[in-house]
């Protein structure tokens, strides 16, 4: 994209049950804007409950994009993210409406914004290597490998997340060099639309509270039953779809692996965990602006008026 003249968006991120989606449709309905979904689950066909969609009538009042653009058996990357939003923030600013982006995946959002670190590919010995030795040892002997060589990315990184441990690794063992730094020379000047970002800010307690509402919402409206839909379908368990919270602890049930309560219990921790660290990424970006919500919606409705007029 030409940087000197770079399309506007408005972007809305925060924790899950902050209330994402329903300021990003107040925002769309006083800025005559659509929304472009940035949530790794909503694209998923099929995974309609378990990922908080937005319902079929309140998408028909505002068009929303990328909800729903691939199989739960395909692997929808944060590069494939990034093109297809991409595509629809062109057609959406073409068509003279605002583009605003919601979602709390915080990868996606990097991807679209800043672009994809272009580090070093990594698909043969040493990543071979690394695999086998984190077998052996476990996530969090690599975890204290990475400390020793980016102790910057190691203190963002959780020791479950073992490929992206490896994969900092592997850059490293390649180049040099941290994958933090290849991470920081690239954002710099690399910013791929003019952006306001937005985000929720929320009470922990009450967040929490919000999400232990949401899965009894979401079991209340069928969501088991929705998870048995798609392994009759044939899809299986250990799909990246599929493992999302919520679906993965569902078939765990169906499979007579544990009771429903312990599935529910599993299902709130997990979620509430999940917060945590979309919180701890989101924290970390400067360029983000926080609010209260619904509190102070005037205040960020005026923002967003200045920003794109």
């Amino acid at each position: 994209m030409n940087p000197h003249n770079r399309p506007k968006i408005l972007v809305v991120v925060g924790p899950t049950a902050s209330g994402k989606s329903e300021l990003a449709l107040r925002l769309a309905r006083e800025l005559d804007g659509e929304i472009v979904n940035a949530d790794s689950m909503q694209v998923y066909r099929g995974l309609d409950i378990g990922t908080a969609k937005p319902p079929p009538e309140q998408r028909a009042g505002v068009p929303h994009h990328l909800i729903d653009v691939a199989e739960p058996d395909r692997l929808f990357s944060a590069a494939d993210f990034a093109e297809a939003a991409d595509e629809a923030i062109r057609a959406i600013t073409n068509r003279g409406k605002r583009a605003i982006v919601v979602g709390g995946t915080g990868l996606y959002i990097r991807a679209l914004l800043k672009g994809l670190v272009d580090s070093p590919s990594g698909a043969g010995a040493v990543r071979k290597a690394l695999q086998e030795e984190a077998a052996q040892l476990g996530n969090e002997a690599m975890l204290d490998r990475l400390r020793q060589v980016d102790p910057e990315l190691a203190a963002r990184m959780h020791p479950n997340n073992l490929v992206r441990i490896i994969r900092a690794l592997e850059v490293h063992s390649l180049t040099g060099v941290p994958l933090s730094r290849h991470q920081q020379e690239h954002a710099f000047g690399a910013r791929r639309y003019d952006s306001l970002q937005i985000g929720i800010r929320i009470d922990r307690q009450e967040l929490y509270r919000r999400i232990e509402a949401r899965v009894d919402q979401m079991l209340a409206a069928g969501l088991v039953a929705e998870v048995q839909g798609l392994l009759t379908q044939g899809y299986d368990r250990q799909l990246k779809a599929m493992r999302a919270i919520g679906y993965k602890e569902s078939a765990a049930y169906l499979a007579g692996e544990c009771g429903l309560d312990e599935a529910v219990q599993i299902m709130k921790r997990d979620t509430r965990r999940y917060a945590k660290r979309q919180l701890t990424w989101f924290n970390a970006d400067p360029d983000i602006l926080w609010f209260e919500y619904p509190g102070k919606f005037a205040s960020i409705l005026q923002h967003a008026i200045e920003f794109f007029e």
